[in-house]
């Protein structure tokens, strides 16, 4: 429980800032908002730890601490108001403005940009996604999918990734038949790949790079966040109660990441990291599929928590059969 006795502090300093912000109501829907941030973002967890495991000892420190406040004010609040920013042509002080007392035309603005944001976080997401459905490894969980012939033959392909996204973005762009869209979608594509590269060039053999490490992490977190920080103008219309809960989720997100590290979760559950890249590649699906269909973020999150739920149960009911025959 140490690990979550910072989050619990945060998170009864956000109840009380919401109950002068709004009231009991408030502080209802501010625990609504870290539920739901906790449940779109817990298999970022899973994924975050499997990064941090390759990085260096400081630069886990580093991560811990200078990206929680980057998770809380820079994707929670000062992102939003940058998006809303740049497509009104308002200054960034001018937007909060417009956030604390108008807060109806704030979301308006912001909620008529997110086509664009759902094609460059989806497509960001499903790059994460098959960079690990076509990796070369030992343990297969979906062995009927990840083990056949069709899986293992495209796998060898060179830059497979890049071509599956690349036609997905191309269906995406005849089915909406707005170019916006096919650009933003290209240019998530292309920021995963050139991180990868960054990666490349300045990871040892057995080291994943500090700087690459954390700005994969910190851009990883914000896509995560992209579907959060819009699906919670139907909870509050309030900036700040919607940063207090969504930020406090993210605390609790950076807690169980720790954990994790820690105590090396991932090597004693082996399918965990499988249900956590599933579940992230149904996100990216589903954020794709938001572009022309309504879709709750309550089915998000569950189908999230359910596919890793499943997977640390199939992880413990492996581990208990190995011991049996040992």
């Amino acid at each position: 429980m140490r690990y979550f006795y910072s989050s619990f502090a945060i998170m009864a300093l956000g109840l009380i800032a919401a109950y002068f912000l709004g009231g009991v109501a408030a502080i209802y829907i501010t625990f609504l908002l870290i539920v739901l941030e906790i449940s779109l973002s817990f298999d970022n967890a899973v994924v975050n730890a499997k990064v941090l495991e390759t990085m260096d000892p400081i630069w886990q420190k580093r991560f811990i601490f200078f990206g929680l406040p980057i998770a809380v004010f820079g994707m929670r609040l000062v992102f939003p108001l940058a998006i809303v920013s740049l497509v009104t042509g308002m200054g960034l002080f001018e937007t909060l403005h417009v956030a604390m007392n108008d807060p109806e035309r704030y979301e308006t603005v912001l909620k008529s940009t997110e086509t664009t944001i759902f094609a460059f976080g989806g497509a960001f997401l499903l790059m994460v996604f098959l960079d690990f459905f076509f990796e070369e490894r030992d343990i297969k969980w979906v062995t009927f999918v990840e083990g056949s012939r069709v899986v293992e033959k495209f796998s060898g392909v060179a830059n497979i990734e890049l071509i599956t996204a690349i036609m997905v973005g191309i269906t995406l762009g005849h089915i909406t038949q707005d170019f916006g869209i096919v650009l933003a979608f290209m240019y998530g594509v292309l920021l995963h790949s050139l991180l990868g590269m960054l990666d490349y060039f300045l990871s040892s053999d057995t080291v994943k790079s500090g700087i690459a490490g954390f700005v994969y992490l910190e851009i990883l977190d914000a896509s995560f966040s992209f579907d959060g920080v819009i699906g919670a103008f139907a909870l509050s219309s309030n900036i700040f109660v919607i940063m207090i809960g969504l930020g406090v989720g993210a605390m609790f997100v950076r807690s169980i990441t720790l954990y994790f590290v820690e105590h090396k979760v991932l090597s004693h559950f082996r399918y965990l990291e499988h249900g956590a890249h599933y579940a992230i590649g149904i996100l990216a699906i589903i954020m794709l599929m938001k572009i022309t269909t309504e879709i709750s973020e309550t089915i998000t999150g569950t189908i999230g928590i359910g596919l890793i739920s499943i997977a640390f149960a199939h992880s413990i009911w492996e581990n208990r059969q190995a011991n049996l025959e040992n």
